[in-house]
């Protein structure tokens, strides 16, 4: 099935012929499968392959942790600035909020000798992009979701790796999260995702910012692959 294909069911009509009933998938199945080749560019990126395989180095992963932030401060003040608005409400939840633990996480490599401040093209595309969604329910949709959900799962495959690679122990509170149980917590988000009040529009915008996001996020990790980074 498609990205947002759905369910088409036949109904009996006069003479013989059928008349089709289409149901749409839930939101949470359309946003994993129309982002799934987006996804998969951006996991089997060169930098963030050798990173997690142990060939890349604890400044890498400072690289990264730098990148990111101001990604997040532009979402979660987007977030915040979208106000009570029931399309996204539902999944706003201030433990997911990386950016206090992304400032603490890089003072701490600072500390420890480990910087980098370069910001890469594609982190700048990132923060307009987001700061173009200020106000649109919909289009945080799919950015939210892209991050956070990924934090909640990938993210946590990066914070093993390193540990294992790098020897790393701190510096890692980006990855770490005050949700007892991970698991649980993703499914009622999923559910959540399912119940918005989105109309088709909505939905489509979601969809798209969600492949966005997936694509910006590839290219902080190319830009990072030509800069030299590991």
């Amino acid at each position: 099935m498609a990205a947002d294909e759905v369910l088409s069911l036949g109904k009996p009509h006069q003479h013989g012929e059928s008349m089709e009933t289409t149901i749409p998938a839930p939101l949470s199945a359309a946003l994993h499968d129309s982002t799934m080749d987006a996804h998969e560019r951006a996991e089997t990126a060169t930098f963030i392959t050798r990173l997690m395989g142990g060939e890349g180095s604890p400044v890498g992963l400072v690289a990264l942790l730098r990148q990111s932030l101001p990604v997040y401060e532009a979402l979660e003040n987007a977030c915040r600035d979208v106000g009570p608005d029931p399309r996204i409400t539902p999944i706003l939840d201030s433990r997911l909020d990386r950016t206090a633990a992304l400032r603490a996480d890089l003072e701490f490599h600072r500390v420890e000798g480990r910087t980098f401040e370069a910001i890469v093209p594609a982190v700048e595309d990132y923060v307009t992009e987001l700061s173009a969604c200020a106000g649109n329910a919909a289009a945080l949709i799919g950015h939210h979701y892209v991050r956070y959900l990924g934090d909640l799962s990938g993210g946590q495959i990066i914070k093993t790796m390193v540990r294992r690679h790098y020897g790393l122990e701190d510096g890692l509170s980006f990855y770490e999260f005050d949700i007892d149980k991970p698991k649980v917590y993703k499914d009622n988000y999923r559910s959540a995702l399912n119940s918005l009040p989105l109309s088709d529009e909505d939905r489509q915008e979601a969809l798209d910012a969600a492949t966005r996001a997936f694509d910006l996020n590839h290219r902080i990790f190319l830009d990072l692959e030509a800069a030299g980074v590991k």
